[in-house]
Order: structure tokens, then C-alpha cells, then sequence
């Protein structure tokens, strides 16, 4: 991102400096044909132009990323007694350095079956909150079975109450994938199915549910249709944030 808004500012003083240049030149020509030929003066007010530019920019680039740091880390701060567990929609917040290593437990292609290991070390974190985000893979896994797949996200439920009973449990939805992936793969056709049914589960655990479906637009999911780009990382650290009066 910082390095994007380098390329935008200099690519701006760029265009700056180029029409300082096209009107001295102008206006250098305009001198010759008067007989004029000194360009001294107009090549040092286009190096100085340059240099007083060029300077700008990164002063405002600078003021960018200060405040990119300043956002980030207030972010990790907010979330420093937080765990967000779920698969590789979840790694991202790491891999993107929205969320410190600590706040995260993830695992690629991870399923609700698989994760004793991951309930293991969000214990041993003894978070105040967890945020819960699987179910991705289980659309594929449970084929359609609402019931199967509810069963297995209330045992692990269940399991992190048992073990942390002065945690805060907050389920996220399952996000849903682009339409042309929804059209290659129909079962995540289900997922709106899915997630009516995660929430009557977390109604009647009197835990928090957290719709993230109007998050997902078209714009931010990578070429699989599945995963999300760096900037979709923001809008949903912000409404976990919300939702936790973070």
C-alpha cells in the first residue's frame, strides 16, 4: 500500500514537473526566435521546481505512511487481548500485518473437525475475546448437511466455554464467494443456508453472531473468487472492532 502511494504521488510530480517543462520550453523557444539564447535561467527554474516538488511528495508520503503506522498499530493495540480463529481467509489479517501473530490461530483448508490443536493454543493465549471464523471449508465438507455442520461448530463452542469460561465469543459468518466461483462450485450456493443456520445456533447459545456478508463485494475478492485482497482486511477488522466495542 505505502509503496502504491509512492508510485501515485511521484507519477503526480511527474506530470508536475513535465508541464513546468513544456511551458519554459515555450517559452525558451519564444526567446530564441528573439534572438535570446541564455537558458540558464530556465533550466534553473526547472531544476528548482523539480527539487521543490519532489520534496512535497515525500513529505506527503511520509505523512501517509506515518499515519498508515499509527493506524496499524492502534489496531494491534485494540485487539491485543483478541484471538481470531479460523482458516485462511483469517492467516491473511497475519500475512497482511493488520493483526499481530498473537491475536491470530489459522490454518489453510482448516475444518470444524480438525481444530483441537488450534482450540489448544487459543486456550493457552487465555484471550477476553474470540472471534470464530470457519465454515469455508465445511460448505465442501459437509455437502449441503446444515445439521452436520452446525453440530461440529457447537462442539468447539462448547469446548472454548468449558475452558474459557470469561471469554467473550463472538461467530462470524461464512463469507461468501464471487458469483463466477459460486457458479463453478453450486454448494457455495448454500452458504446463505449455512449461516441462517450458524445463527439460530449461536441464538440459542446466547452468543453473538456477526453478519459479514455485505462486506464481500466483487471488487475485493483475488482471481479464486474466494479470498479477499489486502484492502478487504480493513472493513472487516472494523466491524469485528464494533461489534466488540473494541
Amino acid at each position: 500500500m505505502r509503496k502504491r502511494n509512492r508510485q501515485l504521488l511521484l507519477i503526480g510530480a511527474s506530470s508536475i514537473v513535465l508541464l513546468i517543462g513544456v511551458i519554459l520550453i515555450s517559452k525558451g523557444m519564444s526567446h530564441l526566435r528573439n534572438g535570446q539564447d541564455d537558458t540558464s535561467e530556465g533550466l534553473a527554474i526547472i531544476q528548482a521546481a523539480e527539487e521543490a516538488d519532489i520534496k512535497k511528495i515525500e513529505e506527503k508520503i511520509d505523512k501517509l505512511n506515518t499515519k498508515e503506522e499509527k493506524n496499524t498499530q492502534n489496531i494491534k493495540s485494540r485487539f491485543s487481548s483478541v484471538v481470531v480463529m479460523g482458516d485462511s481467509i483469517t492467516e491473511a489479517l497475519v500475512e497482511y500485518d493488520i493483526l499481530s501473530p498473537s491475536s491470530v490461530v489459522s490454518e489453510i483448508g482448516i475444518r470444524l473437525d480438525q481444530v483441537e490443536e488450534a482450540i489448544d493454543t487459543a486456550v493457552g493465549l487465555q484471550p477476553k475475546i474470540i472471534f470464530l471464523s470457519y465454515g469455508m471449508n465445511d460448505v465442501l465438507a459437509t455437502q449441503g448437511d446444515t445439521e452436520k455442520f452446525t453440530r461440529q461448530y457447537a462442539e468447539v463452542v462448547d469446548s472454548l466455554k468449558e475452558q474459557l469460561p470469561n471469554t467473550t465469543i463472538f461467530v462470524n459468518s461464512i463469507f461468501p464467494v464471487s458469483k463466477v466461483k459460486s457458479e463453478e462450485e453450486p454448494l457455495f450456493q448454500e452458504i446463505p443456508k449455512y449461516n441462517e443456520a450458524l445463527q439460530e445456533m449461536c441464538d440459542k447459545k446466547n452468543i453473538a453472531f456477526v453478519d459479514n456478508t455485505i462486506l464481500a463485494s466483487e471488487q475485493y475478492y483475488e482471481e479464486d473468487g474466494v479470498h479477499f485482497k489486502a484492502n478487504f482486511y480493513s472493513l472487516w477488522i472494523k466491524r469485528m472492532a464494533e461489534v466488540a466495542a473494541l
